[in-house]
């Protein structure tokens, strides 16, 4: 008894008191508040984090956004530059935008562009100023110009610009330059007085077009060498007379590309004329177009010289391109027509290295437009009067506008990416030298004339395609080999594989990539009818040996524990392996006159080499592991309650796993696949070294393709910072992150869904 009473002491003297208990329940308290806020305070950081990353990402692309701007810097009269003529036939404003430069009959006159004080003037050596009748300018990039007189002679001339750096400091010494020498050129052999000029440089000398007073067209090809010598400029040429304007109509413009294939010209009836040159002394009249925009009153070339902007007296200003047809013919078409300018045009500017231009207009309107991104930047009246001369600089920061009343107007400019649009991003887009409108990316090249393309379209399509054959590849056998291992397998044989393919997710994927990239896709190459073959002969074998199994008797069957029965497909599989392996070439032979890819090129199908086969089968081997956890996990995790009150009501295991256990494990298995799916779409290096990276748009599994993640791990080391191509990077990361975002988000909530409407079992 007494031992009773003393144990009972002891229990009690162990329990705590109502005080303790008390200070229990205050700390319990304060473990609970701590919790709730640390798990509170982690999950609004990862919700900033994710905010800022959107936003460092934004703040990127932002600047694509904005429109082009002008701002009035300076203003004087024409005269404070030393020209006393209004007959200003060209305005240039160099590369440093220290200096600008008229050219008039008078010569050329070099001026301090923010002031116009007059620096240096070079008259021209060839016509004098009363006898110019013609003028000219090459492409705002090589500087060259022509003067025609009235004898039938043009002189060339090229602009240069030698820079030094005495005491430190950039200085600037513009000069006037004969490439084919001070002597002018005789054009026009019957002497008649040129009115209209057109002048390029090329890779082969110099190319002139020439329209004489009596409306002939004159072609000369020339180039120069000098001797070693003597310094002596030696000019060989020679001058052609091409076929005349049809139904006698008055050449009004003329322009000459610089690969001297096409000459264009524009005439007083609103049609534009096309001459192919390409040939010497055969030149011929290929198409006549009516402009149906109204008569032509601006014509120029934009940089590259594949595409001509036309303006008319209407103010209508629209985009032509040389197109070339099946039969090798080229033809002029319309193919971007902009938002007109309030008057008649009066003048275009091309911009030096890209589709952009600027026109003014007879009211003093100046518009700035681009051609790629098929846009209007800005249209703003700049002058009370009609616009003469427009000059920007290569850079695109600054140009001067010249009006009819004599000033000159110093406008500094914010236009710095006119490439990009919702069309040049996302919309079929006409480009130089194509066929017709495409998707395209490519956003850089070796020449200064490239037109950037720039679609994401090719991006995200190879990004969907990428994930969808991953996941064509991971997702059955993810999901179906969860099941087996949550519900049919052995716990023994379970604690075995379920390490063994989780494990697998910490494989880098530079050696997935490595290895689909230099073994796998060779091997498919050469094995592809053993790609088809197991396909089919895979599932049929195991369905054969199924069967087989059941047919034995049940003395060897019950020899096999219950749950390893997977342990004898793996000889089965790995015979039909290595039979549809070996059988490869043959059927090739039967059935493919030797080579299977040869059968597929014959019958109109790509096949790259590294193509999505390789990376469905390579990214899914990645993915597999994450998509097998989390679905093993959440069919293991079914209350056994529910598939053991389905077996008591004498449903099969089948039965139980379709009708209970699936449905219950769904939104799990849903979660599998879209950890999966978002997995596949951000992969970088399986996809960067098992494919081309050709950024073509189709669904063709014997194709490659580029993803946007792998684009920006490609291209953004190269490209300079803050340029429009390193936006459009971010862009195509933020459109990754939004995608991704989206996907989850909607998986989320139709996970949720599954989640309630399953919850009740």
């Amino acid at each position: 008894m007494s031992d009773t009473t003393s144990a009972e002491q002891a229990g009690a003297s162990l329990m705590p008191n109502a005080r303790e208990r008390a200070r229990l329940r205050n700390l319990r308290r304060v473990k609970d508040r701590l919790s709730h806020w640390g798990v509170a305070t982690a999950g609004l950081a990862v919700v900033g984090a994710l905010g800022l990353i959107f936003f460092y990402l934004f703040s990127e692309v932002a600047p694509l956004l904005k429109d082009a701007d002008v701002d009035l810097a300076e203003s004087y009269p024409l005269t404070a530059t030393g020209v006393q003529t209004p007959a200003v036939k060209h305005l240039v404003l160099e590369r440093y935008e220290e200096l600008g430069a008229t050219i008039t009959p008078e010569g050329v006159s070099f001026f301090a562009a923010d002031s116009g004080e007059p620096t240096v003037n070079f008259p021209i050596q060839g016509p004098s100023a009363d006898n110019l009748t013609a003028f000219a300018a090459g492409v705002p990039a090589d500087g060259v110009l022509a003067f025609g007189d009235g004898k039938g002679q043009v002189s060339l001339a090229q602009l240069n610009y030698r820079l030094s750096y005495p005491n430190d400091q950039r200085e600037i010494t513009p000069e006037v330059l004969y490439p084919l020498g001070e002597t002018p050129l005789q054009i026009d052999e019957q002497g008649r007085s040129l009115t209209h000029l057109a002048a390029q440089a090329t890779s082969k000398g110099y190319v002139l077009a020439a329209v004489t007073q009596d409306n002939r067209l004159l072609l000369g090809r020339y180039s120069s060498r000098e001797n070693l010598m003597t310094g002596e400029v030696i000019t060989t040429g020679s001058v052609e007379q091409l076929p005349a304007l049809p139904g006698g109509a008055q050449a009004e413009f003329v322009q000459v590309d610089q690969t001297v294939q096409h000459l264009l010209v524009a005439d007083d009836q609103s049609q534009l004329h096309l001459y192919d040159i390409s040939n010497s002394n055969s030149a011929k009249l290929t198409e006549t177009v009516n402009t149906e925009r109204g008569q032509v009153t601006a014509l120029e070339f934009l940089v590259g010289t594949g595409s001509v902007v036309v303006g008319t007296d209407s103010g209508s200003v629209s985009q032509w391109l040389l197109v070339r047809d099946a039969d090798n013919i080229y033809h002029i078409e319309p193919v971007r027509d902009f938002e007109s300018l309030p008057a008649s045009v009066t003048t275009i500017a091309p911009e030096y290295a890209r589709r952009g231009f600027w026109v003014g207009d007879a009211e003093g309107s100046v518009g700035v437009y681009h051609g790629t991104a098929s846009q209007t930047l800005m249209i703003e009246q700049v002058a009370d009067s009609a616009i003469e001369q427009i000059a920007i600089s290569p850079i695109n920061r600054k140009m001067l506008v010249l009006d009819n009343s004599g000033a000159v107007q110093v406008m500094d400019v914010w236009n710095e990416h006119p490439e990009v649009s919702f069309s040049s991003l996302w919309q079929k887009v006409w480009y130089e030298g194509r066929e017709g409108p495409e998707y395209v990316w490519q956003a850089s090249s070796g020449g200064d004339g490239f037109e950037s393309k720039m679609s994401l379209v090719p991006l995200s399509l190879g990004t969907l395609k990428a994930a969808l054959f991953a996941m064509l590849f991971a997702i059955p056998l993810g999901i179906m080999g969860a099941l087996y291992t949550a519900y049919f397998m052995t716990p023994k044989m379970r604690g075995l594989v379920k390490p063994t393919i989780e494990i697998m997710e910490a494989l880098p994927t530079v050696i997935l990539g490595f290895l689909a990239g230099l073994w796998l896709a060779p091997f498919l190459e050469n094995h592809l009818p053993a790609i088809f073959s197991v396909l089919i002969l895979m599932p049929l074998m195991m369905v054969v040996v199924g069967f087989a199994w059941s047919r034995l008797p049940q003395s060897i069957r019950t020899s096999v524990p219950e749950g390893w029965e997977a342990a004898i497909l793996i000889v089965p599989v790995l015979l039909t392996g290595w039979f549809c392996v070996a059988m490869s070439p043959h059927m090739e032979v039967w059935f493919f006159s030797g080579s299977m890819r040869q059968w597929f090129t014959d019958n109109g199908i790509n096949y790259d080499q590294r193509n999505a086969l390789v990376v469905g089968i390579a990214m899914g081997f990645a993915v597999i592991p994450t998509i097998f956890s989390i679905a093993e996990d959440a069919i293991f995790n079914v209350p056994r309650h529910l598939s053991q009150g389905s077996l008591a009501l004498g449903a099969t295991r089948w039965q139980t796993v379709v009708g209970v256990v699936l449905p219950t494990a769904s939104p799990g298995i849903f979660s599998a696949v879209m950890m999966g799916f978002g997995r596949a779409v951000g992969e970088t290096m399986i996809v960067l070294m098992a494919t081309g990276n050709s950024p073509v748009v189709n669904f063709n599994i014997f194709e490659g393709m580029r993803t946007l993640s792998a684009n920006i791990a490609v291209e953004l080391p190269e490209t300079a910072v803050a340029s429009t191509h390193f936006r459009v990077l971010f862009l195509a990361a933020l459109v990754l992150l939004a995608l991704t975002f989206i996907v989850n988000t909607c998986a989320e909530i139709i996970r949720q869904r599954l989640r309630k409407r399953y919850s009740n079992l």
